[in-house]
C-alpha cells in the first residue's frame, strides 16, 4: 500500500484545480451575463435609431415633396 502522503498531495493537487476551474466557471459565467445583457442594451439601442431614422426619412420625404410643389407654376 502507497504511502498516504503522495496520495493527500494528490488530492489537495486535484482540489486545487477543481477550485481553480470552478473560479473560472463562475467569472465566465458573469462575464456572459453581462456580455448577454449588454447585447439586449444595444438591440434596443439600435432598434430606437432604426426608428428614429425611419421618422427623419418620412418627414425629410414629405418635405421635399412640399418643396418640389411649390417650385410648380400653377397650373390654370
Amino acid at each position: 500500500m502507497p504511502p498516504a502522503d503522495p496520495i493527500r498531495a494528490e488530492l489537495e493537487s486535484l482540489h486545487a484545480l477543481v477550485e481553480r476551474a470552478l473560479r473560472q466557471q463562475q467569472r465566465l459565467a458573469e462575464e456572459n451575463r453581462s456580455l448577454r445583457h449588454s447585447q439586449e442594451q444595444l438591440a434596443s439601442d439600435r432598434a430606437n435609431l432604426v426608428a428614429r431614422n425611419d421618422t427623419a426619412r418620412t418627414r425629410i420625404e414629405a418635405m421635399i415633396q412640399r418643396l418640389r410643389a411649390l417650385e410648380q407654376p400653377p397650373q390654370a
